[in-house]
C-alpha cells in the first residue's frame, strides 16, 4: 500500500485549500482501501467533533452531524487518542446510529485520531457494510495518513482557514504563530511581512541580450543573500540549537557555484535567460523534485529550497531607491 499512500499524500498536499484536501482524502482512501465509506470529523472550539467530509454517506450530513468525546465510536477514538478497529461495530456499547447520514448499518469500523503535538484535531474513519477486520497494514495506512493530515489541519487552524469551512466559522478566533523573537517585550501593531515574494509562478520567462549584466546582477544578489543568512545566524546566537545552526551553513552552501547557484548561472549563459527567469526555472524544478520524494524529511526540504530562491528573487528585484511606507505601529515578520 506504499504506492497508494504516496499518491494520497501527494493529492492532499497539492490541494488548493483545506476543503479540497479533505474531499481528495476521503475519496482516495475509500478507493485505496476498497471500503464503502470514508469520513473526516474535525474538532470544533466547543470540543465536539463534526463531520466535515465524507465519501459514502449523505453529503447533506456534512456540518450537521456532531459528537462529543463521550458519544459514539468517533468520540471514543478521540477520547482514547488511539485507533479503534472493529468488525462488529453495531454491537459495541458506544455505537451510535445517525439516520441523517443516510447510512446503512455498517458492521465494520476503523477510526484513527488526527493528532498534532499531542492534541486530537479530528478523527479519520472508514466503514464497511460486511463484517471485516481491517488488517494491520491497513491500520498503519490510516494512521500514517492521519499524521500527514494533522499538519495540514493545524496550519489551517492557525491561519483561520479552518474557521471559514467549519459550522462555527462566523465566530471570531485568534490565530497564533510561534517563531523566534527578534526583540524582547510585548507590543501591539500591524504585522508586515518583509518579503512579499511568495511564489515563482508570476515570474516571466524572458531572454536577455546582455548576459554579462544578468550574471553580475545574479552574483551581486547571491552575495547579499549569503550575507543576510550569515547575519541572521549570528544575531540569533544562542537561541538556536546545534542542528538549527548547521542548517544556516547548509543554506549558504546550497547557493554555491557547484549547487543551485551554478545551475542558475548555466541557464543564464546557455539559454540567455534573465537572472530572475533562470532562478525561477531552477528553483521550481528542485522544489518539485523534493515534493515528490517518499522520505518525509527530504520532502519538507522543498520549503527550504523555495525560501532560499525567494530570498534571491527579492534581492534581484528590490529597488534600493524606492521609499518604503510603514504603518505607524509595525511588527516586522520574516
Amino acid at each position: 500500500m506504499l504506492t497508494a499512500l504516496r499518491q494520497v499524500v501527494q493529492k492532499v498536499n497539492a490541494a488548493k485549500n483545506l476543503e479540497h484536501a479533505l474531499e481528495e482524502l476521503v475519496l482516495s482512501v475509500k478507493e485505496a482501501m476498497q471500503t464503502e465509506v470514508c469520513s473526516v470529523y474535525l474538532r470544533q472550539p466547543s470540543g465536539s467533533f463534526v463531520l466535515m467530509a465524507t465519501e459514502g454517506l449523505n453529503k447533506e450530513a456534512i456540518g450537521n452531524v456532531s459528537l462529543n468525546e463521550d458519544e459514539g465510536l468517533v468520540g471514543l477514538v478521540a477520547s482514547r487518542a488511539e485507533p479503534i478497529n472493529l468488525e462488529d461495530a453495531e454491537n459495541h456499547p458506544r455505537y451510535r446510529y445517525f439516520p441523517e447520514t443516510g447510512e446503512e448499518r455498517y458492521a465494520s469500523f476503523m477510526g484513527s485520531p488526527i493528532i498534532h503535538h499531542g492534541e486530537v484535531l479530528g478523527v479519520l474513519v472508514v466503514q464497511q457494510r460486511r463484517s471485516r477486520r481491517f488488517e494491520e497494514e491497513e491500520e498503519a495506512f490510516l494512521v500514517t495518513l492521519s499524521a500527514q493530515l494533522a499538519a495540514v489541519i493545524a496550519h489551517a487552524e492557525a491561519t483561520g482557514v479552518l474557521n471559514r469551512i467549519s459550522p462555527q466559522g462566523r465566530k471570531k478566533r485568534i490565530a497564533v504563530f510561534k517563531g523566534i523573537s527578534g526583540a524582547e517585550g510585548v507590543t501591539f501593531g500591524e504585522a508586515v511581512v518583509i518579503n512579499n515574494h511568495t511564489d515563482f509562478k508570476g515570474v516571466p520567462i524572458k531572454q536577455t541580450e546582455d548576459v554579462e549584466y544578468e550574471m553580475a546582477l545574479f552574483h551581486n544578489s547571491l552575495c547579499k543573500v549569503r550575507s543576510e543568512i550569515t547575519r541572521i545566524a549570528d544575531n540569533l546566537g544562542n537561541r538556536l540549537n546545534a542542528e538549527e545552526k548547521a542548517l544556516f551553513d547548509v543554506y549558504v552552501r546550497m547557493l554555491a557555484d557547484n549547487a543551485l547557484g551554478g545551475e542558475i548561472v548555466n541557464r543564464i549563459v546557455t539559454e540567455k535567460l534573465q537572472a530572475r527567469s533562470a532562478l525561477a526555472q531552477v528553483v521550481s524544478e528542485h522544489v518539485e523534485t523534493f515534493q515528490a520524494m517518499e522520505d518525509p524529511y527530504l520532502r519538507e526540504r522543498a520549503v527550504d529550497v523555495k525560501d532560499l530562491g525567494l530570498r534571491v528573487l527579492a534581492a534581484l528585484t528590490e529597488d534600493d531607491d524606492a521609499e518604503k511606507e510603514w504603518p505607524e505601529k509595525t511588527i516586522l515578520v520574516g
